[in-house]
């Protein structure tokens, strides 16, 4: 029961989480030849929306770039991104706690949606999240990866900034009684709940094998198991970055950098022991200036992809709006991608540069890894000497907490 008790009712170690995921995606890449992402399938979605609207997208370069062959549910990247909803939304009920959430300022709606269509727009300008251009993409050793990460810390940095003006906050609702314990009311039915989606789930994998469709199934239980893990770890790129600036907390960036760590590793000896071709996605200014917004946007939205998809199983509408935004955002980049000239302005010049190709798979591995190290040993020095608010020395806390 003790060991139950800690699975269902305690978050887990973000480290132990992160890791297990960096594990899964490089094996997930071993198995599919595709990467562990979610805001491609979000542009299809938007293009779905069109074509049943009408709209005629068979001429809009993005979405042949992305290839929207079939539906989202005869796609690898579809039954990730369901398969993540579906896995979080399983825990979410095992621990009881899903509850319908409606922030008390009717503005978080409208920011949450602001911050989701700038993010969404970044991310695909920069062909990737915070997963295929900054957690599964570092490790597939591609360099556009690295403008991205740093352009994405440029651009929490600048969204804090924003998010703590008196104008975004707006005037603070003060709630009567405990809301504590409300929200530590238990709904004995939720464990059930979940064990019928689960088995329900279940059937549907077992579905895809038993009628041939092996890589669909493949990507349904990878992708139940990421949204087990980013739920039980809580895991979400925002805070990795945002808390660096607003509280010096490091935590979270650690953890991601550890699974970086690890993923980078096992793929690498994936792509050597299977011959395969990493994922290399183009380096351009496009890159930086998608990280860019996509910094800006999650922190304006208080939610990364990731971090959006638990949260709304975990019953907060803020992160509807902010899933509605990613899936606007992410289509109004399809149109200007070559309708309003983005591609020829700031793609068009770069191109798909691997630290394999360019050194060596050996070099390649050594300088990821030297990388990762320095930044996880500067995440270090940054939470024992600005821990509490940038430029606020650890040390000097205690004398304002008296």
């Amino acid at each position: 029961m003790k060991v139950i008790n800690k699975i269902f009712n305690h978050y887990w170690s973000p480290y132990i989480a992160i890791g297990i995921a960096g594990i899964l995606s490089a094996l997930y890449f071993g198995i599919t030849k595709t990467v562990w992402a979610v805001t491609g399938e979000f542009t299809r979605l938007g293009g779905h929306i069109l074509q049943l609207f009408g709209v005629d997208i068979s001429d809009w370069a993005y979405f042949q770039l992305i290839q929207m062959q079939g539906t989202t549910f005869s796609r690898t990247d579809g039954w990730i991104v369901w398969g993540m909803f579906i896995g979080a939304l399983m825990m979410v009920l095992f621990s009881n706690s899903f509850k319908i959430r409606i922030p008390k300022q009717k503005r978080r709606l409208i920011q949450g949606l602001i911050g989701g269509i700038i993010a969404g727009f970044g991310a695909r300008l920069a062909l990737g999240c915070n997963l295929a251009a900054f957690f599964t993409g570092v490790p597939q050793f591609s360099l556009h990866s690295w403008i991205f990460m740093v352009a994405t810390g440029i651009g929490t940095f600048i969204g804090t900034k924003i998010v703590q003006l008196k104008w975004w906050k707006g005037k603070p609702v003060l709630l009567k009684g405990n809301t504590a314990e409300i929200l530590k009311k238990k709904h004995p039915i939720q464990p059930y709940i979940g064990g019928l989606v689960a088995i329900l789930y279940i059937g549907i994998i077992v579905y895809l094998f038993s009628t041939g469709k092996t890589m669909l199934g493949v990507a349904a239980i990878f992708g139940a198991a990421f949204g087990i893990l980013i739920e039980r770890g809580q895991i979400c790129f925002t805070s990795a970055f945002r808390d660096l600036w607003i509280s010096g907390r490091a935590t979270m960036t650690k953890a991601i950098l550890l699974g970086m760590v690890i993923s980078s590793v096992a793929t690498l000896i994936v792509i050597i022991a299977y011959g395969l071709e990493p994922v290399t996605k183009i380096a351009a200014p496009s890159t930086f200036i998608g990280g860019l917004l996509f910094g800006l946007g999650i922190v304006l939205a208080s939610g990364c992809e990731t971090g959006m998809m638990y949260r709304l199983m975990e019953g907060q509408v803020h992160y509807l709006m902010v899933f509605i935004g990613n899936v606007f955002g992410a289509t109004l980049l399809s149109y200007a991608w070559d309708h309003l000239g983005v591609y020829n302005y700031l793609v068009k010049s770069g191109k798909p540069i691997n630290l394999i190709t360019v050194m060596g798979p050996a070099s390649a591995l050594i300088i990821t890894l030297i990388l990762l190290a320095l930044c996880f040993i500067i995440a270090v020095y940054w939470q024992k000497n600005y821990r509490f608010e940038v430029g606020f020395k650890k040390g000097d806390h205690n004398k304002h907490v008296h």
